[in-house]
């Protein structure tokens, strides 16, 4: 198909490639929300919500409280399942991931767990591309990340999202704090796809 969008006409020209695999992360605090919303208004295919924060809720409905460390192996692996079905489910062209799963070592670590034996061989069997971790803001985005990260522990959840990357054995590209349409020009310049600000919407 003809366009004379240019991010458009590389997204096309992708689309029946073999499937790239892109990361969006970042701990609590990192304006994330905001950057997957500027994605699907580009018309990038992209999740648009974690799985994690749907599950959790669930969770949290049927506790009727909050998950406490005790709560967590079980709505890790619901989480891990449904990372690997996205994953999977993704077979040709270019899609953003809003976190991935080696975000589950940061989580773990958070709460003081290991990794479990099946986030380890999740983590060896299906790899992405590139991984972007957003650095952090100033204002929680979201009312659940409260329950996570306290304002001293935003930086120490971040670490350790970072870190598990590392220890996945990726070398996460670092985005400065800035306005939605600065961050996913700067991921799209990386990539060397067409930057959306430069009439590509």
């Amino acid at each position: 198909m003809t366009t004379t969008n240019p991010l458009a006409a590389a997204l096309a020209a992708a689309e029946d490639g073999p499937p790239r695999r892109y990361v969006i992360t970042g701990g609590p605090s990192s304006a994330k929300d905001d950057l997957i919303e500027r994605i699907h208004a580009a018309h990038i295919p992209c999740m648009r919500e974690e799985p994690g924060r749907e599950i959790y809720r669930k969770h949290r409905e049927h506790l009727g409280r909050h998950l406490r460390r005790e709560d967590r192996r079980d709505y890790s692996l619901e989480v891990l399942e449904a990372f690997v079905a996205e994953y999977t489910a993704h077979t040709s062209g270019i899609r953003f991931y809003n976190r991935g799963i080696p975000d589950g070592y940061g989580w773990e670590g958070f709460f003081g767990l290991k990794p479990t034996t099946e986030l380890e061989t999740a983590t060896r069997r299906h790899r992405y591309d590139a991984i972007f971790v957003l650095d952090p803001l100033d204002t929680f985005e979201d009312p659940d990340d409260i329950v996570w990260a306290k304002d001293r522990e935003i930086r120490r959840v971040h670490e350790l999202i970072v870190q598990g990357y590392y220890d996945a054995g990726y070398e996460p590209v670092f985005v400065a704090p800035d306005a939605a349409d600065a961050r996913l020009d700067f991921i799209c310049a990386n990539l060397r796809l067409p930057k959306p600000s430069r009439g590509a919407r």
